[in-house]
């Protein structure tokens, strides 16, 4: 008795040929297509290693290299200026270091001060760094410059300023409920002397203005940001 052949046991169709070369056909199509994708996949990994060097190959800065052009930066600007933009006018890119040779550069410059005894010091006041001299010869700058007088703050003005730094942001009401006294002409000075400002509206009847201080307050009082306010622990006397 004879068994039939298998799938796999059959002969090739020599009746109809056209079938063999299709399959054949078929086979060589797929063959080429999954080259083409090794090959566009090799050039893809190619050009990314080759973007990925050309990016690492800037060199990072040497903060002692930038130490003379931040320090001028700092000594000729009128205000605080933060470490990325102080890299961003030496040309610095993140890929060179960006902000952190900044503030690199900024300690030893203020090691060298302190160690060759000078009068000032690179500090972080409002959100960036600004050179300052020491709080020991304030003094003798306003006898030069004979502004003490005229820049001193009354104590209804140290009181409300002090009200608006430790309860921001508040209307003029709340300042006058924790004071008692009627305060528009201090709160008036302290907006012409740019301690404070008009910071919104509160959400209630009339919509008055709200009060905050401003970043020239820090600048003044050397505080990087109102998280350097004393604790209320520290203004107790002892």
């Amino acid at each position: 008795m004879t068994t039939a052949p298998t799938t796999s046991d059959a002969e090739p169709n020599t009746d109809n040929p056209t079938e063999n070369v299709k399959a054949n056909d078929d086979t060589s199509t797929d063959e080429v297509t999954e080259s083409q994708l090794d090959l566009e996949s090799a050039e893809n990994n190619q050009a990314s290693e080759t973007q990925t060097d050309t990016t690492t190959d800037q060199p990072t800065i040497d903060p002692q290299m930038v130490m003379p052009n931040v320090e001028v930066i700092l000594m000729t600007a009128d205000k605080a200026l933060s470490a990325g933009r102080i890299a961003d006018a030496l040309g610095i890119s993140i890929e060179q270091g960006g902000a952190k040779p900044i503030t690199e550069a900024v300690d030893a410059l203020n090691t060298i001060y302190e160690e060759t005894g000078r009068t000032f010091r690179i500090e972080r006041v409002a959100g960036g760094f600004r050179l300052m001299t020491l709080a020991n010869f304030a003094e003798t700058i306003a006898k030069q410059k004979q502004t003490r007088a005229s820049t001193k703050l009354s104590q209804a003005a140290l009181e409300t300023l002090a009200i608006v730094a430790y309860r921001q942001p508040l209307t003029r009401a709340d300042i006058e409920v924790i004071r008692g006294v009627a305060c528009g002409e201090v709160l008036r000075s302290l907006l012409e002397r740019h301690l404070i400002k008009i910071a919104g509206r509160a959400d209630e009847v009339g919509r008055p203005m709200l009060y905050g201080t401003t970043r020239y307050f820090l600048e003044v009082f050397g505080m990087a940001s109102l998280k350097d306010l004393p604790a209320g622990k520290e203004l107790q006397q002892p």
